[in-house]
């Protein structure tokens, strides 16, 4: 297999669109962190991963860029074109790789270094964009070759991937995360090897399936494959029967992208019913078009087995329709647009394999019992994506339990997109029942179900009317007999436990200085139930309490 590579292409369209120069320091951001940076960027400290603020502070001339797939997709479409020009049967697996099976180029031009020479010479002539060629068995070896400009001999790939670091498995959209759809459980996965003392490709190779499969599951299986030089799943490249493929044909010619994102719902619906019918998934689908004048447009997307790279799921209906609008859009709006519009339509699944392949992770809904589940959890993550695109990824967040002493400390607001784990919930388990103990001093169990955004001001007192206050000691001078809440009336304590003195953030002159906590029940009248407090005194000789949550 040949693949040819741009790279940091999303960076590289990103810029054309723009109109930013291609020396200038740019990276395009995801949820307020980089997703991909150009070469020049790189040099100056920024890194994928990187949050936006993190990023400018590295390189304050740094161009943001947004994320768009169509876009692209479009710009793409010229470097895709030029490619096929010279060898038959190209593979778009995404935006800034192409790959190609080798055989039949090498009939033409006598061996691999002639094909690369002019595979570079000619994508540079026609899409004037610098490109990177490898050759391997299997697009994960060739992928690898392509990052490193070079040619390995037939039945060597795992020779040539031996010796690369575990890492390579980690790379932007490399074959294992596009496939499995989460590059997070990647990171994870190579760190975990990393950490084992498998620092080679070659050295988890050598592990025996059995041991892999028991302790990395189906990802470190796949990963297995990879390193070994295998295909990411055995060959099960059928020709799919005739009555597969979807067809149109349109007595008024289809000539913008919104009358082809139309069509394309249709049409994607369609095909998506007759392959759930038969228990199958797309992973290569074909886009074919006839237009008014005669002309055949034709382009070839690899799907690898996620929905837009975004799930590890099957190829949906709307994966398929995104692609037929980004394959119109970049006919359309090219420079070697079609002189009429498009009269006739196929869509047509090149490869397809068993569903069960490529199946949806067990618990993934929440439910685990109702298939629409992971369809409206789909079209809710789709939802907030716009809504960030709209007013910025600060704008939808998400509530993450995390560690701390008190109430608000522990729950944090993560922007859409981001990654939510942390160390303590992962300690905890999903589904376990108990606290974990991994902040000391922190806040007893129940937690209060009500914590407010801003403490609310309050009033404690004794029996004589007295202001109850905190003393060095970390005790309270008297028992608190009365409490009143933001000017309200005083109300009796029925019942209250503590103190929990606390002395921390000792660098923050807003908060230094020794507290404590109390839990109180005040009476609400007498046909009303008691009401749970948890308040907080600040200060010793004029004490500040205050309502830090309630309880129900």
């Amino acid at each position: 297999m040949v693949v040819v590579w741009c790279p940091d292409w999303p960076v590289t369209a990103a810029c054309v669109a723009a109109g930013v120069p291609l020396h200038h320091p740019a990276a395009v951001f995801a949820a307020n962190r980089v997703v991909a940076c150009s070469a020049v960027a790189r040099r100056n400290g920024v890194r994928r991963g990187m949050r936006r603020r993190e990023a400018q502070a590295s390189c304050p001339e740094l161009a943001v860029l947004a994320v768009d797939p169509a876009r692209d997709a479009r710009l793409f479409e010229p470097v895709a074109a030029a490619v096929e020009e010279l060898v038959v049967g190209v593979d778009v697996v995404r935006p800034g790789v192409v790959a190609a099976p080798v055989d039949g180029a090498l009939t033409y031009f006598g061996d691999e270094h002639r094909l690369v020479e002019s595979l570079v010479g000619h994508v540079s002539a026609m899409a004037g964009v610098e490109v990177q060629i490898g050759i391997a068995d299997g697009l994960f070896a060739a992928l690898a070759a392509a990052r490193r400009s070079c040619v390995v001999e037939p039945g060597g790939s795992r020779r040539f991937l031996a010796p690369l670091p575990v890492t390579e498995l980690d790379q932007p959209g490399s074959v294992l995360a596009e496939f499995d759809g989460c590059a997070d459980l990647v990171a994870d996965l190579v760190d975990l090897l990393r950490r084992l003392g498998l620092r080679t490709l070659g050295q988890f190779a050598e592990l025996p399936e059995r041991t892999v499969s028991s302790r990395f599951g189906r990802l470190g299986m796949l990963a297995h494959r990879l390193a070994s030089g295998l295909s990411e799943r055995p060959l099960d490249r059928r020709k799919p029967p005739a009555e597969l493929a979807v067809e149109e044909t349109f007595d008024v010619p289809v000539g913008t992208v919104e009358e082809a994102a139309y069509v394309a719902e249709r049409m994607a619906g369609k095909l998506h019913a007759k392959l759930a019918g038969r228990n199958l998934a797309c992973t290569r689908l074909g886009i074919y078009a006839r237009t008014l004048s005669g002309e055949e447009l034709s382009r070839v997307w690899r799907c690898g087995g996620t929905d837009g790279g975004t799930n590890g799921v099957p190829v949906a209906a709307r994966g398929i329709a995104d692609r037929v609008r980004w394959q119109f859009d970049s006919w359309l709006q090219g420079e070697q647009r079609p002189q009429s519009g498009v009269v006739t339509l196929r869509l047509e699944p090149e490869e397809v394999v068993e569903a069960s392949l490529l199946q949806l992770h067990l618990w993934r809904g929440g439910a685990g019992d109702n298939p629409a589940d992971d369809d409206a959890d789909e079209r809710a993550g789709r939802a907030l994506v716009q809504v960030q695109r709209l007013l910025g990824p600060e704008a939808v967040v998400t509530a993450v339990l995390g560690g701390g002493r008190g109430p608000a400390e522990r729950v944090r607001l993560v922007p859409w997109g981001e990654a939510r784990g942390d160390e303590e919930t992962l300690r905890r388990g999903a589904g376990a029942q108990q606290e974990v103990p991994t902040w000391p001093g922190r806040l007893p169990a129940p937690s209060p179900a009500t914590v407010h955004p801003e403490p609310v001001r309050a009033a404690v007192v004794d029996r004589r009317g007295l202001p109850v206050r905190m003393t060095e000691r970390g005790v309270l001078n008297a028992p608190p007999a009365r409490v009143a809440v933001d000017g309200g009336p005083l109300r009796e304590v029925t019942a209250w436990a503590g103190p929990w003195p606390l002395d921390e953030r000792w660098w923050d002159p807003r908060a230094a200085g020794p507290a404590a906590r109390i839990q109180v029940v005040v009476s609400e009248g007498p046909a009303a139930a008691g009401r749970a407090l948890l308040l907080r005194c600040r200060e010793q000789q004029s004490p500040r309490w205050q309502v830090e949550g309630e309880y129900t």
